[in-house]
């Protein structure tokens, strides 16, 4: 088996003819927690796009599980579930948290997935809220029900595209240790986008720094933060402007 759930070669993309993002290479590996950090307009969002196949690259290819993708070939619709994303402004229905959670079930048709439900609601402290309206929660009861809605997927990747940001001390807690338990005990593999340095040194193994559209310095967690080999990402990690 292939250790790399996700292979990145020479991957490009443009908007209106302005090239946003150039990937030369990037390996993710199974299991681990791998974190983004860069600042704003880095490229960090796009990536994730691309690696949850919301769009094509515009050169190069994205290896998942050992299938490619790239600009003329489609990533196949039975893949594309085994990724979901959680991105930091959750749109939730205008319905029960219950409901809420059970929506990406419904649309693949699954009906007989109570224990489902009842287990990712449990997963994310929601039990209690169940029935409760999604529209009275709070901004970080929000964001857990947005995690409980990936979580009954069961995906093998779960990309995390600022889940914690704007959120309280406790919030974040609660969400970091989700997202622990996740990766320690189903082996899901996780793309972390965040711009808080310190959550990235709290739950990532390895750890990337976009600049411009390019990877800086890939690095493991304690050689990153403690001993980077680019003195962009040295700078970044003291919180000096890098623009």
């Amino acid at each position: 088996m292939n250790e790399f759930i996700y292979q990145l070669r020479d991957v490009a993309k443009e908007y209106n003819g302005r090239r946003v993002l150039h990937v030369e290479r990037l390996d993710v590996r199974r299991g681990e927690i791998f974190a983004l950090v860069g600042p704003s307009g880095a490229g960090k969002s796009t990536l994730l796009r691309l690696l949850n196949f919301l769009e094509p690259p515009t050169g190069g290819t994205i290896r998942f599980l050992d299938v490619e993708f790239s600009a003329t070939r489609p990533m196949p619709l039975e893949l594309k579930r085994r990724v979901t994303t959680v991105f930091q402004h959750p749109i939730l229905l205008n319905r029960s948290v219950w409901a809420n959670a059970y929506y990406g079930l419904r649309l693949r048709g699954q009906r007989d997935s109570r224990s489902q439900v009842e287990t990712a609601l449990a997963q994310v402290g929601l039990s209690a809220l169940a029935r409760q309206w999604a529209r009275t929660l709070s901004g970080g009861e929000a964001q857990r029900v947005a995690l409980a809605r990936a979580l009954v997927l069961e995906p093998d990747v779960l990309l995390l595209d600022e889940p914690t940001a704007n959120l309280d001390p406790y919030n974040v807690g609660l969400i970091e240790d989700i997202v622990r338990t996740l990766n320690r005990e189903r082996g899901t593999s996780i793309v972390l986008v965040t711009h808080n340095v310190f959550q990235a040194k709290r739950l990532a193994h390895r750890v990337a720094l976009l600049l411009e559209g390019q990877i800086v310095e890939i690095a493991g967690v304690d050689t990153f933060f403690q001993s980077p080999g680019d003195p962009r990402t040295a700078a970044f990690v003291r919180g000096e402007m890098v623009y």
